[in-house]
């Protein structure tokens, strides 16, 4: 496994205006968490991302919102590949990258059918996750996609952006006071 990280300038703070610097990010790194397709397997999936987001940064308010997208979202991949995959594919991956101003979590399986996302029908139970993941990741301004691998098999994935300052919420920017 190999981690890059994306280390600051030293000299950039000196074009910042004091309390104005951009706050620092987590840090990138690519992550990979192979698991038995299995129910079991989604909690332990998704408590192992999140320790890991946690671990590069992620802890905090800036992040919270962003953090419990991503743990839905890989919640409902695991869900998915271990549902309908196991069969064909008795280990699932799951794999987390994170950039300077993105996180991208996939999972990748052995088996070859695509996955679309379904309409609403109140009527059938389950067959909502991918049209939750859909959503979810459109609401945070990401994309998602499935995309078959050289093996045969097929990754699914969703890529959110990082909280800018603009965006993490209330009293994120000093200078911003919703109530003037």
């Amino acid at each position: 496994m190999e981690q890059q990280t994306d280390k600051a300038d030293p000299d950039a703070a000196s074009w910042w205006p004091p309390g104005r610097e951009p706050a620092p990010g987590p840090e990138a790194g690519l992550w990979r968490f192979a698991a038995v397709s299995q129910e079991a397997s989604v909690p332990r999936t998704r408590h192992a991302v999140r320790d890991r987001l946690l671990a590069q940064g992620m802890a905090g308010e800036r992040y919270q919102e962003l953090v419990d997208d991503l743990l839905l979202i890989v919640s409902e991949l695991v869900s998915n590949a271990v549902t309908h995959a196991a069969v064909l594919s008795p280990e699932v991956v799951c794999e987390l990258a994170i950039t300077s101003d993105r996180v991208r979590v996939s999972v990748v399986d052995g088996h070859p059918y695509r996955p679309k996302a379904q309409q609403n029908d109140p009527a059938r139970p389950g067959g909502r996750g991918l049209l939750l993941v859909k959503s979810i990741t459109l609401q945070a301004g990401g994309e998602c996609d499935v995309e078959r691998t050289e093996e045969g098999g097929k990754v699914i994935w969703a890529s959110l952006p990082l909280p800018t300052r603009a965006t993490a919420g209330p009293g994120a920017d000093p200078d911003d006071d919703p109530d003037c």
